[in-house]
């Protein structure tokens, strides 16, 4: 299982928001570290197949995943704000988006059942979802994501308006999914991926700076300093 970028770039306008990356992801989970503005929601945006890119590609398998309708019953995706009715539950939102993923009708329930008691939603599954904390809004956008078991699973800043005991149970049972998973965890916060990422992309204007096996680094915080202290030191 291979998520592959080929010289992937998004222009709008005169501006390059990604600039020519070229990366091969295997199951695990990698971290991608970036300021706000370094283009980590556009390239996830292209990797989730949502946004069309200017150039180059991604590839699951060797296959583009443009118009694959294969590619989408396996991924996941958290984007930064979920779209829901105004008037739906938790659950009933949730209950919808297994639907829209075509998952069985069988086990729709104990995957929901199971998902809420992991993010800590069993309290609110009847409650609308707009009245609803920003941090919990937030896992039920996790919960949609992971519905569907995906081998690919894309979280857009997952941990933002998480308490911090949330945040540890959270990454707990993301490394506990990862064997057999692609996950890919977009971040400007450090410590949410150092202890889990066994990989981590570094953004910096668009491009891919580099990628660091975790073994490669002692201090994940101050590589990244380092990196965008660079130019400051020109």
């Amino acid at each position: 299982m291979k998520l592959e970028m080929i010289n992937l770039s998004k222009n709008f306008g005169k501006k390059e928001a990604v600039k020519a990356i070229n990366a091969q992801l295997t199951p695990g989970v990698w971290g991608l570290l970036g300021a706000n503005g370094a283009g980590k929601t556009t390239m996830m945006r292209m990797m989730a197949g949502i946004l069309e890119p200017s150039y180059g590609k991604v590839t699951y398998c060797g296959k583009d995943i443009r118009n694959n309708s294969a590619y989408r019953s396996i991924f996941g995706f958290l984007p930064q704000e979920i779209q829901f009715n105004k008037d739906q539950t938790v659950v009933d939102y949730l209950a919808y988006i297994a639907a829209l993923k075509n998952i069985d009708p069988d086990v729709t329930k104990e995957r929901i059942d199971r998902l809420l008691n992991v993010l800590t939603l069993e309290d609110v599954r009847t409650k609308k979802i707009v009245k609803l904390s920003g941090g919990m809004k937030r896992r039920v956008g996790i919960a949609q994501a992971m519905l569907n078991d995906p081998s690919v699973l894309i979280l857009d800043e997952p941990t933002a308006g998480l308490d911090p005991g949330e945040r540890i149970r959270f990454r707990n049972f993301l490394s506990a999914s990862s064997a057999d998973k692609i996950i890919i965890l977009s971040t400007h916060i450090v410590s949410d991926i150092e202890d889990i990422a066994e990989h981590v992309m570094i953004m910096k204007d668009g491009e891919l700076n580099r990628i660091v096996n975790k073994k490669e680094y002692d201090d994940l915080e101050k590589l990244y300093i380092s990196i965008f202290m660079e130019e400051t030191d020109k």
